[in-house]
């Protein structure tokens, strides 16, 4: 693990939020600096709200009540904190029904791969994989960790819906709908367990930094 961190860009978004991103390629130690900086600015004063992304941090302030230069400047002194030795996560299983009417596309996914689809089945239910962040939709957890024999691009033509708990793969990630919406990944299955629940606390089941594994379902 590396004890420096890459670089900081901090732009502003508008009067009342500014946008912290990393410089540099998509890794878990990058995002793993991105909680922790999320942790340590929840602690600043002056700090409204937070939302981690992929490689980045949004944070909003009331520009009537905070001065936003020294935001920025508290957000660059916590960057260059050492990471610290990150727990690890609760473990999420996510049942799944592979193919057929439950993933329509796992065929096309085991052709583009050179596998069979048992292989593509096998490969993506044997993975552990990471929450980077929750966005897109409310539970959509955008998770590290995918085989690169199974790195395979979205649909030249995306679908107008795509039910919820289907479970996708698109370029290098993999991840779950949780509500029905238009979509351009392959799906590979789908899931009975809901994602999202606006009447729990929290509402999501998964959030950053759980590890997540597909459970082949076989009833």
């Amino acid at each position: 693990m590396s004890n420096a961190p890459p670089d900081l860009l901090i732009r502003p978004l508008g009067e009342a939020a500014l946008c912290c991103a990393v410089d540099g390629t998509i890794a878990l130690e990058h995002q793993q600096r991105i909680w922790q900086l999320a942790a340590a600015l929840a602690q600043t004063e002056g700090v409204l709200g937070l939302i981690p992304g992929m490689n980045n941090l949004t944070l909003t302030f009331d520009p009537l009540h905070a001065d936003g230069e020294a935001i920025e400047q508290a957000a660059l002194a916590l960057w260059a904190r050492p990471l610290r030795r990150q727990q690890a996560g609760r473990l999420v299983e996510i049942p799944v029904r592979y193919g057929g009417e439950h993933g329509p596309d796992l065929g096309d996914v085991a052709a583009h791969c050179g596998l069979s689809v048992d292989e593509v089945v096998q490969r993506h239910s044997q993975a552990e994989y990471i929450v980077y962040f929750i966005g897109f939709q409310p539970g959509f957890a955008y998770l590290g960790g995918l085989d690169a024999s199974l790195h395979t691009p979205r649909r030249s033509e995306p679908r107008v819906a795509v039910p919820a708990g289907s479970v996708g793969i698109g370029g290098a990630q993999t991840g779950i709908y949780p509500l029905a919406t238009p979509g351009g990944w392959q799906l590979i299955g789908h899931t009975a367990l809901p994602l999202f629940d606006p009447t729990a606390e929290p509402p999501t089941l998964m959030a950053p930094g759980d590890r997540v594994r597909f459970v082949a379902d076989l009833a």
